[in-house]
């Protein structure tokens, strides 16, 4: 599949999901871009901003098994995983497959959940198995994660620890509506939602191919020092306690190949690694108090560090 291919398939993708989040195509467009990398993404946002309705239309245009968990604090590990139950005409163990056996999963308030319970999520992420019974099991290919945390409520949550947070690809915001964009939302779903009126326009296998040839997309050994400066800064940095790790490197450099395909380019140049960095990066550092104090955020720390890293020349990396 080639880059062009890839730019095709993805806008075809993110009109039709567009269709239904009305106003937030920047929004949709991180979050087609995480899944051609094949990472899962993690929504902050208030209630009732389309958030559930976003990952509805994902397994709607791409012909996916959807399912939806809400996380409360007495769900188990084996609710989501699945457990053995006795079959009383064999007189065996079989196994009933939890709601993470599906394509795509929306994981609702995933804070609400306990630490153990979010440990079984964090094994499905990261592995793409679960453990049941003792036995590990594969998940079905592709596998994607869109796990929503409400920002607002603190009351009976278990804050997802920074090493969780580092698991998830990126972290996005959908916002509320504009004046103009919200009108159109009343319009749209007056007699029915949207979202029933979809339809598939990729296939499975298409989109398992196109993230194959993600990976192809050239990177220069300029643009790649451009990455590792770049994480490299947030270490360094004197407002930050702790700087992204190296998973935020590579999660960055393989966003930046995802938007260069998207630009239909088969190779990466510095304004990729711009654009994906607030949002790739923004969620794996700590900022001091003082700092949030301020009202200063991760992606507003990591545009500043992009400003002083001195940028690649494009004549440098083209191929």
């Amino acid at each position: 599949m080639s880059p062009n291919d890839i730019q095709k398939m993805a806008n075809t993708m993110i009109d039709e999901i567009s269709r239904v989040i009305v106003g937030k195509r920047g929004t949709i467009e991180q979050t087609v871009l995480s899944l051609l990398c094949g990472g899962h993404v993690l929504i902050e946002d208030v209630p009732g901003v389309g958030k559930t309705t976003l990952a509805k239309a994902l397994s709607r245009v791409t012909g996916g098994e959807f399912r939806r968990v809400q996380f409360t604090p007495d769900l188990l590990p084996s609710d989501i995983t699945g457990s053995s139950i006795f079959n009383s005409d064999t007189r065996e163990f079989e196994f009933r497959p939890g709601p993470l056996f599906c394509n795509i999963v929306l994981v609702d308030e995933v804070n609400r959940a306990t630490p153990k319970t979010q440990s079984a999520l964090l094994e499905a992420m990261e592995e793409g198995q679960v453990t049941s019974d003792g036995v590990t099991r594969k998940l079905p290919q592709p596998f994607f994660v869109l796990a929503t945390q409400n920002n607002i409520e603190m009351t009976g949550t278990y804050p997802l620890p920074e090493a969780q947070l580092d698991r998830f690809f990126s972290r996005v915001s959908i916002g509320y509506p504009g004046r103009e964009s919200e009108s159109d939302i009343l319009k749209n779903q007056q007699k029915s939602h949207p979202v029933d009126h979809m339809n598939q326009v990729v296939s499975l296998e298409e989109l398992v191919a196109a993230q194959k040839a993600v990976r192809e997309i050239h990177v220069q050994d300029t643009v790649r020092e451009y990455i590792v400066d770049i994480v490299r800064s947030t270490r360094e940095n004197n407002q930050l306690m702790i700087g992204s790790s190296p998973r935020g490197s590579l999660y960055l450099m393989q966003a930046a190949q995802a938007h260069a395909a998207l630009q239909g380019l088969d190779f990466v140049r510095p304004d990729d690694v711009k654009v994906c960095a607030p949002f790739v990066l923004g969620h794996r550092i700590i900022l001091r108090g003082e700092v949030r104090a301020k009202g200063m955020t991760g992606p507003d720390i990591i545009n500043q560090i992009l400003s002083a890293v001195p940028t690649p020349s494009v004549s440098t990396v083209a191929v």
